[in-house]
C-alpha cells in the first residue's frame, strides 16, 4: 500500500515537473569509451564550487565588511566559531584549487580538441567562467583586510589603472576612490558575494547544460581506433579487399 502510494505521489510530480527526464539526462546519458581521470576536473571543479558556497554563506554570518571590524571579525571565526578555523581553511584553500582546477580543465580540453566544432561555445563559456573564478579570487583576497590583502589589493588595482585609455576609470571603479580604503572593502565584499555568484551560477548552469546536449567528446586515441574500425568495416554485400579496392 505504501509502495503504491509513493508511487503515486513520484509520478504525480513527474507530470508537473519532468523530474525522471531531467534525471535520465543528466545521470543515465551515454559518454564515449576511452575516457579518464582528466575528464573529471570539470566535476571536481563544481564541487569545488559548491562548497565555496556553502563555507562562504557560513563565513557571512559572522563577517563584518567594515574597515574597522573586518579584522575583527575575522579573528572571533578563528577563535569563537565553532568549526571557525576548519570552515575558514576550505573556504582559503578552496579558492586557491578552484582556480588551479579550472586552468587544468581548460588545458584537458584544449590539448584533447574538444573546443573544436560543435562545442565551441561550451568552450567560450569555460573561458568566461576562467575569468570570473580569478575576479571571485581577486575580490576575496581584500576581505580579512590585513597588511598582505590591502597591499596585494593595491598592487592588483594599480595594474587594472595601467590598461590604456579606460584604466583610470575601471582603477576608480574598483577602488571607490584615489586609492584603497573605506569604500573599496564593502564595494569588493558586495561584487564578491552578490554578483560574481550570481554571474558564475548562470554561467556553469548554461556550461552544464551545453554539456548534456552536445556530449563529451571522445579522447583522441579512441577517436582514431574508431575511426580505423569504421574505414576497415566492409559494408554489406562487398568484401574486405573490394573495399580496400583490391582485386581478388
Amino acid at each position: 500500500m505504501k509502495e503504491e502510494r509513493g508511487r503515486g505521489f513520484r509520478n504525480w510530480l513527474d507530470q508537473r515537473l519532468g523530474y525522471r527526464a531531467a534525471w535520465a539526462a543528466v545521470f543515465e546519458r551515454s559518454i564515449p569509451e576511452g575516457l579518464n581521470w582528466a575528464y573529471t576536473l570539470g566535476s571536481a571543479t563544481l564541487f569545488v564550487f559548491i562548497l565555496q558556497a556553502l563555507t562562504g554563506i557560513f563565513l557571512a554570518l559572522y563577517y563584518t565588511p567594515n574597515p574597522d571590524n573586518a579584522w575583527q571579525s575575522i579573528q572571533f571565526i578563528e577563535n569563537h566559531v565553532a568549526f571557525g578555523p576548519m570552515i575558514r581553511s576550505l573556504h582559503h584553500w578552496g579558492a586557491s584549487a578552484m582556480v588551479v582546477l579550472v586552468f587544468l580543465h581548460m588545458l584537458r580540453v584544449y590539448f584533447m580538441g574538444s573546443f573544436k566544432y560543435p562545442r565551441e561555445l561550451t568552450w567560450i563559456v569555460g573561458v568566461i567562467l576562467l575569468f570570473l573564478v580569478l575576479a571571485m579570487g581577486f575580490t576575496g583576497y581584500l576581505l580579512p583586510w590585513d597588511e598582505k590583502a590591502y597591499w596585494a589589493t593595491t598592487v592588483g588595482t594599480n595594474m587594472v589603472g595601467a590598461v590604456p585609455f579606460v584604466g583610470s576609470f575601471l582603477e576608480g571603479l574598483l577602488r571607490g576612490g584615489p586609492s584603497v580604503g573605506v569604500l573599496t572593502l564593502p564595494r569588493f565584499y558586495a561584487v564578491h558575494m552578490l554578483f560574481l555568484p550570481a554571474l558564475l551560477v548562470l554561467f556553469i548552469t548554461l556550461h552544464l547544460v551545453l554539456v548534456i546536449r552536445l556530449g563529451i567528446s571522445t579522447p583522441p586515441k579512441a577517436a582514431r581506433q574508431e575511426r580505423l574500425m569504421y574505414e576497415n568495416r566492409a559494408p554489406v554485400g562487398r568484401s574486405a579487399a573490394a573495399q580496400r579496392g583490391v582485386r581478388g
